[in-house]
């Protein structure tokens, strides 16, 4: 074992250049008495811990990307293959290309927010101007009223008349992917609350559903990417809605909060800086 400090460090960052993230730095001396050598060894292990989680997120998303690309051109191939056969009837035949169409959208669906979150990630948003907020959230619930009205879904709303110097787009997404989640997770006569107000510091958006609801460990993990809490899949979706909103949401420099009771539903509150 390496007992000279400078040696230890130079050894230790060899390893994480290598792309070892294992390594462990031991201080020399209780925290009264460290020194700037047990600093940099501290340091050097929050270092190599976020590196480490980083390396473990990057592999879950390659792992998850892989599946949700995997799974709809499962289905396409399926699908193309069986429509090949000649003796099909029609009826068949349609219901096979809806199929195709319902898998085609879900792979453009995921390549679109992927791209999306990159955008979001590498880039400043730029569209900042004076949006008439009430009105783009009263024109976002209408173009759901198809949606609404076929799962017999109750809805309320009390939206105001606020104008904000914000992003238009940005607001869109946080919207429509908060509003196309409570309408996904409530059950079919179920109610959901929309609600834009505002206090003297911000302007608060709350989407209220009767849902399935989450439980406490979902959502301390409801914003990572591909991250869901049906882990059997059985509810369609890639897990990348709830990370954009909150990219969108750091962006503009609001927050984003839950609440929710397991089998009685959620809130989602944005509160944007008025100024």
């Amino acid at each position: 074992m390496v007992d000279d400090p400078t040696e230890q460090i130079l050894e230790a960052t060899q390893k994480i250049a290598n792309g070892d993230f294992n390594v462990k730095l031991i201080p020399n001396h209780t925290f009264e008495k460290n020194d700037q050598y047990d600093k940099i060894k501290e340091n050097l292990n929050l270092m190599v811990e976020e590196l480490r989680k980083n390396e473990m997120l990057k592999l879950d998303f390659i792992s998850n990307v892989s599946h949700e690309i995997k799974t709809p051109l499962a289905v396409i191939q399926s699908y193309v293959s069986a429509l090949q056969n000649k003796n099909l009837d029609e009826e068949t035949c349609q219901k096979y290309a809806k199929s195709l169409g319902q898998a085609s959208r879900r792979l453009s669906d995921l390549i679109t927010n992927i791209l999306k979150l990159n955008k979001l990630e590498n880039q400043q948003i730029i569209d900042f101007q004076d949006v008439d907020v009430g009105k783009l959230l009263r024109e976002v619930v209408i173009s759901y009223e198809n949606l609404f009205e076929k799962k017999e879904l109750n809805y309320n709303c009390e939206i105001l008349d606020i104008k904000l110097f914000t992003s238009p787009s940005s607001l869109e997404i946080v919207f429509n992917n908060l509003l196309s989640n409570a309408i996904k997770f409530t059950e079919p006569k179920g109610e959901i609350n929309i609600s834009l107000k505002q206090d003297s510091n911000y302007v608060i958006f709350k989407v209220t559903d009767t849902g399935c609801g989450i439980d406490e460990e979902t959502g301390k993990n409801i914003f990572d990417k591909f991250y869901q809490g049906d882990t059997s899949h059985s509810i369609e979706g890639n897990g990348l809605g709830l990370a954009l909103v909150k990219q969108v949401i750091d962006k503009l420099g609001g927050e984003i909060s839950v609440e929710s009771e397991l089998g009685k539903g959620s809130t989602f509150t944005v509160k944007l800086k008025k100024e």
